[in-house]
């Protein structure tokens, strides 16, 4: 009689694991190019029917399943000019022509709201028609970002082909300090790896630090893997997942199995050790976000504006850290405040809180719930202005004239740097 010998089956990461799900295999193998069904594709008014719309024509082709896509308004609202008004248009003539059930109108930043709304759970595999996209790995997803050709495939086949990544991980050991955060840590993990990671890298991030973080700051970790290169930024679900989760209406049943989506131990990764205990508030200079050093290195800069706003610094976290550093005090005469609230949701929150009411009063000057000058659009600055601004990226140009100077750092920071008009360590004033 002859034995039969079940197959073994290789430790597997958890990029790896969410891909061989989506691609129906027990595994799969780093540097394999496999085809996925996507669980979930989401675009916003820039990237979406503007673009899709034209070449879905010319095909002749439907999506695939609309109740599967998510349409997000957020870059050009409200509209302030001819263009964006059509674009504006465009956008909500088509999502009532696809009959999409899925569409968040000016209330938030895609990548707030999509979770905001439940829209994403562990084991998921989903896309992005924006290149932040990867937030969506703080949920035990793996979501990335893709072009307009990339979503007409998607959003026709319901499919798409990825070649299995190698996992960076990123061990954060210790607790963070007070003033210190995910913005902090991102800006540290940039300065050390720079922007051009490999094409077909995941970042996974683990640790003490990390799984103490809450739900929110974990976004901020997954959004800014982006800047490192990354396809996907991805945090194993824990405890703190499925709260939040179960807070915007997930069901017990789609997170039964929420907590066997991680690493395995003996999973082949490049494994990175951090100490949370002994980091600084971070700054980048222009006009890179690798640019970055420990916010000592460039106190005493003056500065002309300091912006709170964009998916990695204006939710409800980032405008409490905020307010505990403004409350009772009013900012530095000649630098403006400004505060772009990440979602609708979180800014009514804030609102109830006191929040919104303690920034009004230090003389912010608050904005619509939209990407704003993140994106280029709405509250742009001014030839040779000094920003000091909480969002991800500081390229020349991007936020007005190329003149414009812009560095990087975390709501507190920011806060700390308007009460005092130039560059500031938060924990001075804590």
């Amino acid at each position: 009689m002859t034995s039969v010998i079940a197959p073994t089956t290789a430790p597997q990461t958890l990029a790896q694991k969410l891909i061989a799900r989506a691609a129906g295999r027990p595994q799969v193998a780093v540097g394999e190019v496999v085809t996925c069904q996507v669980d979930l594709a989401m675009f916003h008014d820039s990237s979406g029917p503007r673009r899709l719309k034209p070449m879905l024509d010319d095909l002749g082709a439907k999506i695939w399943d609309p109740t599967k896509v998510v349409l997000v308004m957020d870059h050009y609202v409200p509209a302030q000019d001819a263009d964006a008004k059509r674009i504006v248009q465009i956008t909500r003539d088509t999502a009532r022509e696809w009959r999409l059930p899925n569409v968040i109108d000016s209330e938030g930043i895609c990548h707030v709201v999509l979770p905001e709304r439940g829209h994403l759970h562990p084991g998921m595999f989903c896309v992005g028609g924006d290149s932040h996209s990867p937030t969506g790995g703080a949920f035990g997803t793996y979501m990335f970002g893709i072009g307009a050709t990339e979503m007409l495939g998607v959003v026709v086949t319901g499919e798409i082909w990825v070649q299995v990544p190698r996992t960076l991980r990123m061990q954060w050991h210790g607790r963070l300090v007070q003033g210190v955060c995910a913005k902090d840590m991102m800006l540290h993990m940039i300065a050390r790896f720079g922007m051009n990671g490999e094409q077909y890298q995941a970042v996974e991030f683990a640790g003490e630090a990390v799984m103490a973080l809450s739900m929110q700051e974990r976004m901020t970790l997954s959004n800014m893997s982006a800047e490192m290169g990354a396809q996907a930024g991805l945090i194993a679900a824990d405890e703190t997942t499925c709260a939040y989760l179960r807070s915007v209406g997930v069901s017990e049943d789609t997170l039964h199995d929420a907590l066997s989506w991680h690493t395995d131990t003996e999973a082949g990764c490049e494994n990175f050790q951090f100490d949370a205990t002994s980091l600084s508030p971070q700054v980048a200079a222009p006009h890179s976000p690798a640019n970055t050093r420990a916010v000592g290195d460039y106190a005493d800069v003056a500065l002309d504006v300091a912006y709170i706003g964009a998916c990695t610094g204006a939710k409800l976290e980032d405008l409490r850290a905020a307010a505990q550093v403004l409350r009772g005090h009013h900012v530095a005469q000649g630098v403006r405040l400004l505060v772009a609230p990440a979602s609708a949701r979180d800014q009514a929150q804030a609102e109830h809180e006191g929040v919104m009411q303690v920034l009004r009063d230090a003389g912010a000057q608050v904005l619509p719930n939209s990407c704003g000058a993140c994106a280029g659009y709405g509250a742009t600055f001014e030839d040779g202005a000094r920003v000091i601004s909480s969002t991800a990226r500081n390229f020349k140009g991007r936020m007005g004239p190329a003149s414009v100077q812009v560095y990087l750092a975390s709501p507190w920071t920011v806060a700390a740097s308007a009460l005092r008009g130039r560059i500031s360590d938060v924990r001075e004033l804590l």
